[in-house]
């Protein structure tokens, strides 16, 4: 049996605002996926087992995953990765975070049909546990060295590239986010595996962007009208239509009270860009329904006059895109006309093959 068993808290990271230059740290690419530990014991009656972050099991959802895992993986052994779904293109590979999330779905015949046309790969970056030895008290450099050993290398199956080198680092970070990656992540060489706890580093990409304010949501547990939850933020595509593109959230509890008195003139039952027969034209819209949400997210509609300056740090989908995750609120741009606010501004890094970023190869950028 696995010295370690499921659920396992794994190991998390503290945010940095740069690459840090001390001695004695590993850095890897920082993958945007999904956070997995893999339970692997060809002894088993179930051979592999999928975690994800939160304790839950991922194992319905990637059956390919099990399957890869169980053909190339002959120890029992305890992995800690991620998830991505691999794209090509004329380019060469990136990751897909649309075709990942995809991967999530109640219908068995849906998940195994998404299997087939969009497997995914296990990217491992850690080793907790090899045959009958619990690795967590083993230093990171140790770790490291027995997973490399593995010799995962194959098609739906890889370990993710290190360098000990600060500038080797600096370059993967700049160029590396052209196949879809997020950031990088250090690790401390004498640092052990410890559950639930940020003992590593995360260096992110950041950039800003202004947005119109074209909505609001009341923040859960209030009273409607007295504390903003979230902002809702639009950008106008060149056809001047203004598209929902994510929210801004995360203010403390005095500013929330404050925005609900400030933003209360805003507040509209005319016409906006996001109701009447003017939405139906392929915008993207607040509050709908999806495989997150299974019911209608109720917002309130502000008149779009303000502009307000957010940080992100990934779009996704094609254009009209969006923001991946909840943005930053940076500061009120008084100075800014809401027509300016437009998907141009929008940074897109260069592309990069992802093949490369699994070799550790920062010699070229396509």
């Amino acid at each position: 049996m696995l010295p370690l068993q499921p659920p396992v808290k794994p190991m998390l990271a503290s945010p940095v605002d740069s690459i840090p230059r001390e001695g004695g740290l590993l850095f890897e690419p920082k993958w945007d996926g999904f956070r997995c530990l893999v339970f692997a014991d060809p002894r088993d009656a179930h051979p592999v087992r999928l975690q994800s972050r939160t304790g839950r099991p991922l194992d319905r959802y990637f059956p390919e995953v099990q399957a890869t895992v169980s053909e190339y993986l002959d120890r029992a052994a305890v992995l800690d990765g991620e998830l991505a779904v691999i794209r090509s293109d004329d380019v060469g590979d990136r990751l897909d975070w649309d075709a990942l999330t995809e991967r999530i779905h109640p219908a068995a015949s849906r998940v195994r049909t998404l299997a087939e046309r969009t497997p995914a790969t296990f990217i491992a970056f850690d080793l907790l546990a090899l045959d009958d030895r619990d690795l967590t008290g083993a230093p990171q450099t140790e770790r490291r060295e027995l997973l490399a050993g593995l010799g995962l290398d194959h098609r739906g199956l890889r370990i993710t590239p290190v360098t000990d080198d600060p500038d080797t680092a600096t370059q993967w970070f700049r160029l590396f986010e052209g196949a879809g990656l997020d950031g990088l992540i250090a690790k401390p060489g004498t640092g052990t595996y410890v559950p639930g706890k940020r003992t590593m580093f995360k260096i992110k990409h950041s950039r800003t962007a202004d947005c119109v304010v074209a909505g609001l949501r009341w923040h859960a547990n209030t009273e409607p009208g007295t504390a903003v939850g979230s902002l809702q933020l639009g950008l106008f595509d060149e056809h001047d239509v203004l598209h929902h593109v994510g929210v801004v959230g995360a203010f403390p509890a005095a500013q929330r009270r404050a925005l609900a008195g400030e933003l209360a003139g805003l507040i509209t039952e005319g016409a906006h860009p996001w109701l009447g027969p003017d939405a139906a034209d392929g915008r993207r819209l607040p509050g709908s329904v999806s495989r997150w949400n299974t019911t209608e997210q109720p917002w309130v509609p502000l008149r779009p006059e303000r502009v307000v300056e957010v940080s992100y740090d990934h779009t996704e989908g094609a254009r009209p895109s969006r923001f991946r995750h909840t943005t930053q609120f940076v500061r009120w741009r008084p100075d800014r006309d809401v027509t300016s606010c437009r998907y141009d501004q929008l940074e897109e890094p260069a592309r990069y093959d992802l093949g490369a970023v699994l070799r550790g190869d920062a010699s070229r950028a396509d």
